[in-house]
């Protein structure tokens, strides 16, 4: 299928952050606009400012594959129906809004314990905080040789 720049951020905010608040949603969409406006690194090369090529990167989020571990996984963004608050968020975030605090960050995770890594992924982030169930990470020097 076939979804607007809108509609895919959308239908990703819901789906990694949908039970997060405005607050998590708004750090996920942060995060997925960091990557498409970062001017180093694989992001600037893969993504070529494009929200579908960030998205649809492999790899890089588990909601943009129907397939993990080997196994169907139905918590994909192709099963996802965003409402007008998911879509209203893309909006925000695709007009070049960001979350207070979350810096460039340009990964999220959710470790499912209270605890954030330091560093993610290997060295090339570091912990800024941590936004309901995701820990998030600024680059350190070292990603732009990425």
């Amino acid at each position: 299928m076939a979804y607007s720049d809108r509609e895919l951020l959308a239908r990703l905010i819901q789906c990694e952050a949908g039970g997060e608040g405005d607050i998590g949603m708004k750090a996920v969409a942060s995060v997925i606009m960091n990557r498409v406006n970062y001017p180093v690194g694989e992001y600037a090369r893969v993504g070529q400012r494009n929200i579908q090529n960030i998205i649809l990167q492999p790899g890089q989020f588990a909601c943009a594959s129907t397939v993990e571990n080997g196994q169907y996984n139905p918590q994909n963004i192709y099963n996802m129906n965003p409402t007008g608050e998911h879509f209203a968020i893309a909006d925000w975030a695709i007009a070049g809004n960001r979350l207070p605090g979350l810096g460039d960050a340009l990964w999220f995770y959710n470790p499912f314990n209270p605890n954030c890594r330091q560093t993610f992924p290997s060295d090339v982030g570091y912990y800024i905080g941590r936004y309901q169930a995701h820990c998030f990470y600024d680059p350190t020097d070292l990603y732009e040789f990425t």
